[in-house]
């Protein structure tokens, strides 16, 4: 577990929980999933003392889960905030190990049986994990998964700004203000790495689109493919789970009074619009990665139909010819038939020159078929 307090201007790590926060600042306790049973204790006398409230056991049996959707909840001292951010890659591959060492436990003479993922990479990257925060108005608890980039990524950013700042002034402006404003800036960084991914979906979907409208496709990946669009709902729906618990808290920002921004008037009011600004540009972000996945899903759906028409249409092609086919020789075997009676007397077949006659009928017979059917596009190849 780390403790950081951060000031208007600066941040300090400490060993310790302080006896209280700055004055103009606020603390962070930020720790992995797994140590929370252990600093349970210390978590709650944090709360109670620099933020004025114990946590409910509701919130901490949360804060615990790691298959917590996102969701916004709130007390009348603090609000608690679970945001499922993207997984690593690292993440991924840990995720895909465990899988197999829990299928070598169960499965069949102890041999491990990795779990199937099939289709392209990309979508095997969505997966997400739960973070949970816990915002008081000096005092911010966030409980993060087994080591999670956000938490580290966005420290080490801090102590870059407030290192080489220029001055006080720029320093304040680039460090959080408030617990609140920490956790819109690590949510922000959290969404964005959804907006990354977005490319590499759409280039990857783009590779089974182009091998389904090739002209002789002989598709086969369909399992694949219909897991993609699985992963695409999952997107959706984690997406929507964001914006709903967001838009709670953003409202939520609204109703707060300004005294629980800052203690100045003018002050409070430029703190409180930055925040929502801030949560309107997350919320719009959101909005973004759920409008790319639902056009994923349509353009995936689309090509599939256009797939499958092209596929009708050459079937249609392929009987056209063989009823075109059907229709020269049918009269010439309705002549063969006749003449093949059994029969002895029948015109033309006691003279010499019956053979050529009927040879030469039944080829004019064809040359006007096929010039019907010609003319009538019967025969004429479909444009690709």
């Amino acid at each position: 577990m780390q403790i950081v307090e951060f000031t208007a201007d600066s941040l300090r790590f400490s060993d310790a929980l302080p006896a209280q926060a700055p004055a103009d600042g606020f603390v962070w306790l930020f720790l992995d999933r797994d140590e929370f049973e252990t600093h349970q204790a210390l978590l709650q006398q944090a709360a109670l003392q620099l933020g004025g409230s114990a946590l409910l056991d509701l919130h901490s049996r949360d804060l615990r889960n790691p298959a917590h959707p996102s969701h916004y909840d709130y007390t009348s001292i603090y609000d608690l905030i679970i945001f499922r951010r993207l997984a690593t890659q690292v993440e991924s591959r840990d995720e895909t190990e465990q899988e197999v060492v829990t299928e070598a436990a169960g499965g069949q003479g102890g041999l491990p049986r990795p779990k199937p993922r099939g289709g392209l990479p990309a979508f095997n990257r969505i997966s997400s994990r739960a973070v949970g925060f816990v915002v008081f108005d000096r005092l911010l608890i966030s409980v993060h998964p087994r080591g999670c980039y956000t938490a580290k990524s966005f420290l080490q950013r801090s102590l870059t700004d407030a290192k080489f700042s220029v001055d006080s002034v720029t320093a304040r402006s680039r460090i959080p203000s408030s617990p609140a404003d920490l956790v819109l800036r690590m949510v922000n960084t959290m969404v964005d790495s959804y907006l990354d991914v977005r490319k590499e979906l759409t280039k990857q979907l783009e590779h089974w689109q182009a091998e389904l409208l090739k002209p002789n496709s002989r598709f086969i990946n369909w399992g694949s493919l219909m897991g993609a669009r699985s992963q695409l709902h999952v997107l959706e729906d984690l997406c929507d789970e964001q914006h709903d618990a967001m838009q709670e808290w953003l409202d939520s920002l609204r109703e707060q009074p300004m005294s629980s921004f800052a203690a100045d008037e003018q002050l409070a009011l430029t703190r409180r619009d930055q925040m929502v600004a801030r949560a309107r540009d997350v919320i719009e972000h959101i909005e973004r990665v759920v409008h790319h996945a639902r056009r994923l899903e349509q353009s995936a759906e689309t090509v599939v139909q256009i797939h499958f028409s092209a596929q009708s249409n050459r079937t249609n092609d392929i009987m056209r010819t063989l009823t075109a086919l059907t229709a020269v020789f049918l009269p010439l075997n309705l002549i063969t038939g006749f003449f093949g009676m059994n029969f002895e007397f029948m015109p033309l077949i006691h003279q010499i020159s019956g053979f050529w006659w009927t040879l030469g009928f039944m080829v004019l017979l064809v040359v006007v078929v096929v010039s019907i059917f010609w003319r009538k596009r019967y025969l004429a190849r479909s444009r690709r």
